[in-house]
Formats: C-alpha cells, structure tokens, sequence
C-alpha cells in the first residue's frame, strides 16, 4: 500500500521547484536547474509527502535535522552561535537546502518572540499577560487570539518554530515557573492552552507543548524526580497535555529536564511511546529542553526524536554520538528514519514547507505592534480577577477626588516573569537596575505605568505617587486620601521557586495602609497564588497577574469601570502552606506527589480544607445568577444547557462552570465544562457545553482505557468551586463508550 501511494502521489504530483527560501544566496546561485520536488505539492497529505522526500535524503543530510543548537554564543562552554542561526534566540536547525527543508529557526515563548539576555540587542516585541493569566479569562478565544499574535510576530521575526505550549498543571504554587503554565485543572489547562496554540499555529509556526511531563516545581530541576501514581498521573497532569494536544495540534512537545518514575523525562519509554504515541496517537516529533538529553541509544529508543539547545547538554549525542551509534549498531537506520520522518511530518501539516520564512527583520512596523499590544491589554483587562470589593469600592468614582498610589514602581509599569520566556519591548524596562541584571534576570516592567494611565482616565483627581519603601510616610498619605491604592509585587521565574508571601515586607506596608484608611486597594502582580493574610483589613483586591505590554492600562481601566472584571481564578489561594500537600518548601531529590490526581481545589475538598480564594472564584461590578442546568445524553456523548442572567445595573461577562461528581470517585468533584457570555443588565442567556466523556471516566491501567462505570453522575453549576448553585443529574452507560478511542471495550 505505502508503495503504491507513493508511485501514485510521483505520478499525479511531480512538480519543479526551485531551492527554498531557506537555502543561501551563494547555494542558490549554483543552482543551475530546478530540483524536481515532488513532496512539494501542498494537495499531497503529510505522510505521502514524507514518503516522498524521505528516500531523497542522504544519512547527513537527515542528521542535521534531529540535532538542534542554541542561536546565541554561549561563552561559558565557549559556544559560538551557528552560522545562519537567528541573533539572540533559542535554537536552530539547519535546512536542506537542495530539497527544498526549511531550516527551523526556534524562539521562546508563551508570552511572545523572547531575546536570550546573553544578545547584544534586544528584539523589541508585544508580551501577553502571563499564560496563568491567559487561563484566568476563562475564554479560548482569548487563547486564540493572543496565540495568533504572537505567531504573527514569530513569523514576521524570522522564525518556524515558537518553543510555546506550557500546560504544566500548578502542583505547588511556589513554582517559579506557574506564570508560564494553564493552572491547577485539566479540563481548563487543556483548553485554554491548546487554544493558544492552535492560534500560533495559524501563522504556519509550529507550536511546542511542554514541559512533558510532571514538571512542577523548579528546585533541583535539572536531576529531581517526580514520583507519581501512573494512574493518577493520567487523570491529571497527563489529561492536561492530551487535552492539550488534542485542541491544539501541536507541531512538537518538549520532554522536560526532570526525571519521573526513575527515568528522565526525555528517556522514559512509558511517557514518549506508550502514552503519548501509543495512547494518544500523537504524529508529531519530541524535542528536548535545553540541557535535558542525557544519551545516544536509550532516548532514540525512548521516543526522543531531536536533541535541542547543544551545548547545554554534555554531548553532542545527536550529533558525532549518533553518527558513532549508527556505525556500531546500536542505533540503526530505521531508528533514524523514524526520528526524521516526524519532524518532516510536523513540518509538512503546519505549513512550514509551503510557507517559508522570507526575512528576519529585528525590528517589526510601528503599526504591527501597536495592533498587537492592544491586543495584549485586551486580554490582560478579561483576566483580571477581582477578588475582593467591599461596600463596593470598586470601580473608583468621581467623589474620589483625592488618591494615593503606593508601591510596586506603579509609576513607571508593569511586572513580568523572568528566565527564558522573557519577552523585551520596544521602548526598553521602565525599571532597569534592579537585581538579578541577568539570567534569570533582567527583572523587567513594561512601561505601561498605571498612575500615568489612572490620571489619563481620572482627570478630575489629584493622584500622588510614593514608592512605598517608609510605610509610616505611605500611612500617613493613605489617612488623608480618599482611596490608597497599594500595588504589591512577587518577581518568578525559571530556575528558581518563591515563598508563598510576598517579599521586601509588602505584607506590613498593606497592614499600615489599611490600618490609616479603610478605602485601600491592593493590586497583585505575581506568577501565582499569593498569601494575603491582610485581607479582611482591605477594602478591594484584584489579581492581575503578570499582565504584558499593555497591563499599566489594562489595570486602570478594570479600576475605573471602564472594563467590568470578568477573570476568574485558575488557581486556588490557600490561606497558608499548612493547608498544602507538601507544607514544607520544595526540595531536592524524590519529590512525592501523594496527592495523585486530588490537585488544587480537589485536594482541598478532599481535606475539606476552605482556601483564602477558590479555584474558579471572581467577583464583577454587576451579580450574576446561574440556574435551569439540564443535561441530555445520546449514546455517551453528554450536551448540558444552563441561564445565566446579570441582575445588575451594568453589563458584564458571566463565566457559568459546571463540576461532576459521582460516589467513588477519588476526587470529590471535577470541572467538566464552562462557558462564558457578555450579558446587558437584565439579559439572561441560554448556554450550552458539550462535555468530554473522559471527565466522567476513570483510568483503568489493566486495560489501559478509559472506563466510565454505569450509573447516575450529579452535575454541579455555579460561580465558582465553592459556589455552586443549581443541580441536575445525569445516567451513563459503560457500553456507550467502546467505540471511543482510548475507552475500554466493556
């Protein structure tokens, strides 16, 4: 059959291309006659074009593809960037170029076209708000949307592949790293990632899922081992990446430095070729993190297909180690085939042969980059949460004429997380000598000041400014305003973890604040849950997260009323690390995750544990109410409706989000769905979700499948976890599901 569709695709399909864009001028030149490229026509489906082109390849030719450099010079290994890499970014493949192969030019990350801080010049681009701020609009449009622009900019960059994709679900919200990730469910992790890189991969990029897999906390990051049931582990941060994969079809996924169950990540023939390509069918090819190959022979065996970022690993195994591996044997041919044959297979179903890079400008047009950052301030002002907002304080009125605002250097911009996803702008870091200066640093704010934008917005109020470093000088002003408005700031970022409270003794100046006047704000900029054991003092609370390029207005407009709040929690905010699974901080070694598949808002129903703010909690300027659930099943698929009405004066986003639960199950419930919908005052809406049949099911490691017992499932709505307000139910049967991939047969 393989020979026939090939000799057929050779006979309807054989077409003269000249080299691709990706070949040298000089290379270009020799040419003289095309190259018939048959696999070029873009009619033929990825495997036949595979099928073409494979057999075309000299062995060297397909070693270049399965190992990846770093595109930066790396003077502590005395690395020098390669020749035709893009200055200042992450990795770099090179073409062929008398075949017509795209070299694939690589750029962090999920925020937008991140700039190594070891480059001379900065690229000046557009940040999203934080993926966990992303997942806190509840709105895979939003996803989508932010994930095209950043994959417009990749592509007008000069790059193929956007190493972008975090679903890594928050195990530990000490994790430096969470700001990256989609929260602590799978359901919404999946969805909302998956959507982003669907969008990204709308621009012909290739989106990269990461960091496969339990990769949940930073300290010891390079050797710790995660521990984990596997079944547990496949109800829920592996459900999060197959959810993931499933919405967005990423070109690639990134196995993770750490080690899990014993092996590393990127050596664990259970994670790459039992789970991922048995199990879930994935087609695509399996990067390394930068740093994470630790072999030859076994990750090939494993399912690694492309070593990434050389030299930060020890060897150059994919490279003159591969090449020794194929002369003694213990790597053969058609390992090497197969590794080649799924990268050429994500480059083909993503367009990056048929639409290749033209240039690499440095710098994007003015008028690109102000569409996108209000893009960027779009989705920033859907993802705040507001958490808190006594006798409605909440949005800032004209009778506030008088209005402190004290810290978090409000007055020149906006936090953003640091290491490798670190995305510079155009006009520089607002704050640029603070410490760490370098990796994981530079510790950046954006220059979207909030007191600039407050005073725009409010022209009519005195607003002052102190940088809150004396709390009694901040009391004092706070006592004599008609609102204090505290901004309070936690820096993360890859490689390290934080404590769970706030730094630079942030929690006495609130306290201060709030004790000289009740009217006091705090705003939140951080990668994660914070600790706010101030707040039954303050008046209002907003979480805004990291909030990107144009977060300074995003955050003035949600605190006048010009945008009604409408994020919801993605994360749960304990009240302190007792209530956590591990109280202790993060370590090195065995890192057991006991909780199985109870994380976040199920471990502490589970430990009927009450955190500060429950996972999909948020508050409006207008009162939602959520009501008539009804659900219908048909042969196992299950559609559920639900009224969401805004009873208030003013229009605003209800977020309805429906739990499941079902006697014998570990978890005491789980998010099997939500919709969110713009409603005037007064105006209700009919909303309806069509739920995934694996969040009724069970995993059976005898089978390996998906099992949904028969019986009756009670379904949940509300504004929240812990808000849940109208009940229906709904009865499965076990043999609806057999002709579903992946569920067990009876």
């Amino acid at each position: 059959m393989k020979s026939s569709l090939t000799a057929m695709a050779i006979a309807i399909a054989t077409v003269a291309v000249t080299i691709g864009a990706s070949a040298a001028p000089a290379a270009r030149a020799r040419s003289a006659k095309p190259v018939r490229q048959p696999w070029m026509n873009a009619s033929l489906q990825p495997d036949a074009r595979v099928a073409l082109l494979l057999p075309r390849m000299t062995r060297d030719e397909k070693l270049t593809m399965v190992f990846g450099q770093f595109a930066t010079d790396f003077p502590p290994k005395q690395f020098q960037a390669p020749a035709g890499s893009r200055a200042g970014s992450a990795g770099y493949v090179p073409g062929v170029a008398r075949l017509g192969i795209p070299a694939q030019w690589q750029t962090d990350a999920g925020i937008g076209v991140a700039t190594q801080g070891g480059a001379a010049r900065k690229r000046g681009r557009t940040a999203l708000p934080s993926n966990l701020a992303i997942a806190a609009t509840w709105n895979p449009a939003i996803g989508y949307q932010g994930g095209a622009m950043i994959g417009a900019e990749a592509r007008a960059s000069g790059f193929n592949v956007m190493l972008a994709g975090g679903v890594n679900l928050t195990r530990d919200p000490r994790n430096g790293r969470n700001f990256e990730y989609g929260g602590e469910d799978p359901w919404l992790a999946g969805t909302m990632v998956g959507a982003q890189m669907a969008g990204i991969q709308s621009n012909h990029v290739i989106s990269t899922v990461k960091h496969y897999a339990i990769n949940d906390q930073e300290t010891d990051r390079n050797a710790g081992n995660s521990v984990v049931d596997p079944k547990a582990a496949k109800m829920s941060d592996l459900l999060a990446f197959e959810i993931a994969i499933g919405k967005g079809d990423p070109g690639s996924v990134m196995c993770a430095y750490n080690h899990v169950n014993g092996p590393w990540a990127c050596e664990s023939p259970w994670l790459l070729t039992d789970v991922l390509r048995r199990d879930w069918g994935f087609k695509g090819y399996v990067m390394s993190d930068w740093g994470a190959t630790h072999s030859t022979a076994p990750a090939i065996a494993a399912g690694l297909d492309q070593q990434s970022g050389y030299p930060f690993d020890e060897q150059p195994y994919y490279g003159a180690n591969l090449k020794k591996a194929l002369a003694d044997g213990s790597v053969t041919p058609g390992q090497l085939d197969t590794m080649v044959s799924r990268i050429l297979y994500a480059m083909f179903r993503h367009g990056v042969f048929d639409h290749p890079i033209q240039a690499a400008p440095m710098d994007l047009s003015p008028a690109m980059l102000a569409t996108d950052k209000a893009i960027s301030q779009a989705a920033a002002e859907e993802g705040i949460v507001l958490l808190k907002n006594e006798r409605r304080l909440l949005p800032l009125v004209a009778s506030a004429q008088k209005i402190v605002v004290i810290g978090g250097y409000a007055d020149k911009g906006v936090l953003a997380g640091g290491g490798s996803s670190l995305v510079y702008p155009v006009e520089g870091n607002a704050v640029p000598d603070l410490e760490p200066k370098i990796w994981p640093g530079p510790i950046m704010y954006y220059p979207s000041a909030p007191v600039t934008e407050l005073r725009r917005l409010l022209p009519g109020a005195s607003i002052t400014f102190l940088d809150g470093t004396d709390a009694a000088q901040a009391a004092a002003a706070a006592r004599d305003a008609d609102v204090a408005i505290v901004f309070a700031n936690r820096w993360e970022g890859e490689s390290f973890d934080v404590p769970l409270g706030l730094p630079d003794n942030q929690d006495a100046l609130i306290r201060a604040v709030a004790d000289a006047n009740s009217k006091t704000v705090v705003v939140l900029q951080s990668g994660g849950p914070v600790l706010t054991p101030w707040a039954g003092k303050v008046g209002a609370l907003l979480a805004a997260w990291f909030p990107g390029s144009g977060g300074g207005a995003a955050i003035a407009r949600v605190l006048t009323g010009q945008v009604n709040p409408s994020g919801r929690l993605p994360v749960s905010f304990p009240r302190s690390a007792s209530q956590l699974p591990r109280p202790e901080a993060p370590a090195k070694g065995d890192v057991v995750y006991r909780e199985g598949e109870l994380v976040g808002y199920k471990w502490y129903q589970s430990r009927r544990e009450t955190p500060a703010f429950p996972f999909g909690f948020g508050l409006s300027y207008t009162d939602f109410t959520y009501a008539n659930l009804q659900a219908v099943e048909n042969r196992g698929a299950v559609r559920v409706s639900f009224t969401a009405t805004n009873g208030g004066a003013v229009a605003g986003k209800a977020v309805g989000q429906v739990y499941a639960s079902r006697q014998g199950w570990q978890s005491p419930m789980r998010l099997v769905g939500y919709a969110k919908a713009a409603l005037d005052p007064g105006q209700s809406r009919t909303m309806t979700v069509d739920l995934d049949p694996r969040l009724f099911a069970d995993w059976k490691e005898r089978g390996n499948c998906w099992h949904v017992a028969s019986g009756s499932y009670r379904l949940m709505l509300g504004a929240s976890s812990e808000q849940l307000t109208d009940r229906a139910s709904v009865e499965l049967r076990q043999g609806d599901f057999g002709g579903i991939r992946g569920f067990c047969r009876r």
